[in-house]
């Protein structure tokens, strides 16, 4: 029987509504200071070139340009590796990549930066500096980048693998993964039907609403504070820290609301410059992105390519799988392979199998997280071969997943045993819903077919280290200080966490999220972690105010602490339950004789068993154009504990439609010279309302049995199915496969074009 919360499952309006709703939230672009100075970017032309010299003389003597800088005002950061939010990253390409050094690695890359009393004028003064470049050779595909004789991005870079380095020589081909589990080989001897199929996926970005944006102001005491738009303002300052080489306590990292990030707003751009531009000025600095400059040079998600091959026998058990990931980690190494290998056999328990993944350098930004990072790739790849081997098997395709989904003690590919998870209580949800159960019926035009696919996926979730701390009021609320950046409504998820433990309402917690001076170490707002994490913080801290409570009580009441118990909202005597002091009377009376209750605490708890999702898209395809249009979808997703019902609809509704975006326009178009064609939303094709139906939302709870509410993770798993179930109703609507993302009508066109012939 599931627990009863008076809080938790509620939907209290957020509380930041009003300041969003209204206007008044403050976002990085409305930092405002007196003497600010305004900063701009001179970006690379080019995909590939030596830096041979920069002159800023002209830029240097526009009136009203007061710095103007390159990678030669940048500490040398040598060839150090540091875990700054998105594991371990060589600090010369972080540096490299927010300043060229002696190379451009992809068309935008950023050259020099201009502090000018307005934008314009530093637009300007951008124009007037003179770059001297040596064009060299690129390679924007991830297969042209691997094979011998590609242009070479970095003379020092050699593979690593798990044995160490493969050959000592230069490579685009930065890491080689592999895992393996039992006897692939006679896995596949033991199948009846054994399906193998390649696919190429696109570059895409996050999509976010607000571009990147810093401010900064270098101090005369040499302290320095960042105002920002980030997903971690710890990790800035660790970034900011190292690359500038100062100590953490001299930086200052002020969090700004976001408008979005999708894993996007992790690594530093302008931050580092805007502080090097300050401390150059003694002014402060803002320096903002336009939308080109977010396409062409912060981080998308990469590019792959992508074989998997699977074997099952006459009873529709899978008896082993192979799958080969190669992915684009464009200009400097870090694609997200590791999650990719980690998650493309994941929602299923196969005992025989074989992953091999590469890590591949291309004349492209450096790829960054985008939901679930890795995983919709693989999913695209795997779910459409287990469609087909459902078809020839003649298996309803949610009975053969049901039949071999993971479940408790399956193992995955990177080692780990499965905790409780929700993988067959989704899918029997899925086969369950009345979508799945409806007929498909036919359109007002016959002409147009449709089709009915269905797909599943897997995100596992991170835990990693989160702070809260609580002040209680003398009239019975509570000021709860937290440190991670809300993106989605999680200051009103941590704050019902910390509610229900107290037993008061969600909206006597009035939550912020502080700087980095003002709360405790906190971890990167990604990975699902925060409303796991975070609430898993806050359920501490309101363990820690309960403890004093009743030690304040016992004084009251000249017992001990330990013939006391919190329950309910109060404390009540365990001899006596009708003797109790509510919450708000303790509160008054700890205000009344001079005692202040805060509860504090600070969690890193352990990674979760994570998270599963499964979609049913009904399409109609246009025959003569190859337009798909979404007619249904249904979102099926396992949170384990729903801690407001509304955010949780939201991101699976949102991360949906990011899905739908993914299979069926959004790609990066790449001409011969490297150079990106479509940096703009009027080119870059993301989904509007229009395009959309609405998004069945389906919430599935299998409480994750180590969070104290049960919570798991829900940002990022709804993103990784949908590529795989609209390529199903493609197939079902007109009878091709669809091995290449994105699914636009020229590609759905030629196929059944070349199906015909």
């Amino acid at each position: 029987m599931s627990q009863i919360y008076s809080v938790i499952g509620t939907r209290p309006i957020r509380h930041d509504g009003v300041d969003k709703v209204t206007g008044r939230a403050q976002y990085g672009a409305d930092f405002q200071a007196a003497g600010l100075l305004h900063g701009r970017i001179l970006r690379s032309p080019h995909a590939h070139a030596k830096i041979k010299k920069i002159d800023v003389s002209k830029a240097l003597a526009l009136p009203g340009v007061e710095a103007v800088i390159t990678s030669a005002d940048f500490p040398d950061p040598g060839d150090r590796m540091a875990n700054l939010g998105e594991g371990a990253i060589k600090l010369r390409d972080l540096s490299s990549n927010c300043l060229a050094r002696d190379k451009v690695f992809y068309k935008g890359q950023a050259v020099a930066a201009v502090a000018a009393a307005n934008g314009h004028i530093a637009e300007e003064a951008c124009k007037l500096i003179q770059v001297e470049y040596e064009v060299l050779p690129s390679v924007t595909e991830v297969v042209k980048a691997m094979q011998p004789g590609a242009p070479i991005l970095h003379d020092d870079l050699v593979t690593e693998s798990m044995a160490g380095p493969a050959e000592k020589k230069p490579t685009n081909i930065a890491k080689h993964l592999q895992y393996k589990l039992g006897d692939p080989d006679k896995g596949f001897a033991d199948a009846r039907i054994v399906i193998e199929k390649s696919f190429n996926t696109a570059t895409v970005h996050q999509g976010y609403i607000e571009p990147h944006n810093a401010s900064a102001l270098w101090n005369a005491d040499g302290a320095l504070t960042i105002w920002c738009s980030t997903q971690g303002a710890f990790t800035v300052r660790a970034q900011v820290a190292e690359l500038l080489q100062m100590p953490i306590a001299k930086v200052k990292v002020v969090p700004m609301e976001i408008g979005g990030g999708f894993g996007g707003k992790i690594r530093v751009y302008l931050e580092p410059v805007a502080a090097v531009l300050s401390k150059k000025t003694g002014k402060p600095v803002k320096v903002l992105m336009d939308r080109a400059a977010c396409f062409e040079a912060t981080g998308p998600t990469p590019g792959s390519f992508i074989k998997v091959k699977v074997g099952a026998d006459a009873n529709g058990k899978i008896t082993a799988a192979h799958a080969y990931l190669a992915y684009e980690a464009g200009a400097f190494p870090g694609s997200p392979i590791w999650a990719g290998c980690v998650c493309i056999f994941s929602c299923y328990d196969i005992p025989n199998l074989l992953i091999d993944g590469y890590d591949v350098c291309v004349n492209k930004p450096a790829t960054s997280a985008y939901r679930a990072p890795g995983a919709t790739n693989a999913a695209m790849a795997m779910e459409t071969v287990v469609d087909e081997i459902c078809e020839k098997l003649k298996i309803d395709p949610l009975e053969f997943r049901i039949k071999n989904s993971s479940k408790e003690g399956s193992r995955r590919a990177d080692g780990p045993v499965f905790p409780r998870i929700g993988g067959v209580e989704t899918l029997q949800a899925a086969k369950n819903h009345p979508h799945y159960k409806a007929p498909l019926t036919q359109g007002t035009n016959p002409a147009f077919p449709r089709g009915r696919g269905v797909a599943a996926g897997f995100w596992f979730n991170i835990g990693l280290k989160s702070s809260v701390s609580a002040s209680v009021n003398g009239d019975g609320s509570v000021s709860m200080v937290e440190g991670s950046t809300d993106i989605g409504g999680t200051r009103t998820s941590i704050a019902m966490q910390l509610a229900e433990t107290l037993g008061i309402r969600a909206e006597d917690v009035k939550p912020s999220v502080a700087d980095t001076d003002s709360v405790g170490y906190t971890d990167v707002t990604g990975g699902s972690r925060v409303t796991y994490a975070t609430g898993w913080a806050a359920f501490e801290a309101g363990k820690d105010i309960q403890r004093q409570m009743i030690d304040k009580v016992a004084v009251l009441w000249k017992v001990k602490p330990e013939e006391l118990e919190y329950k309910g909202g109060a404390v009540v005597s365990k001899s006596d339950a009708a003797k109790k002091i509510t919450f708000q009377e303790v509160a008054a009376e700890a205000q009344k004789h001079g005692s202040v209750i805060i509860g504090r605490a600070s969690v890193d708890p352990p990674w979760p068993g994570g998270a599963f999702a499964v979609n049913i898209v009904d399409v109609e395809v246009d025959p003569e154009t190859g337009k798909v249009n979404i007619l249904r979808f249904t979102a099926v997703q396992d949170c384990g504990k729903a801690i407001h019902p509304s955010y949780v609809e939201g991101q699976i509704q949102g991360g949906s439609v990011q899905g739908i975006g993914w299979a069926l326009n959004e790609e990066y178009v790449y001409n011969d010279k490297g150079v990106m064609a479509n940096a703009s939303f009027l080119d870059y094709r993301m989904p509007t309302a229009l395009d959309l139906p609405m998004i069945d939302a389906v919430i599935v709870e299998v409480p994750d049995p180590g969070h104290p509410y049960g919570v798991r993770g829900v940002g990022e798993v709804p993103i990784v199915p949908p590529c795989g179930a609209i390529a199903n109703a493609i197939y079902a609507a007109v009878g091709v496969r669809m091995d290449v993302l994105p699914m636009s009508p020229p590609r759905v066109c030629k196929a059944m074009m070349k199906m015909k012939s």
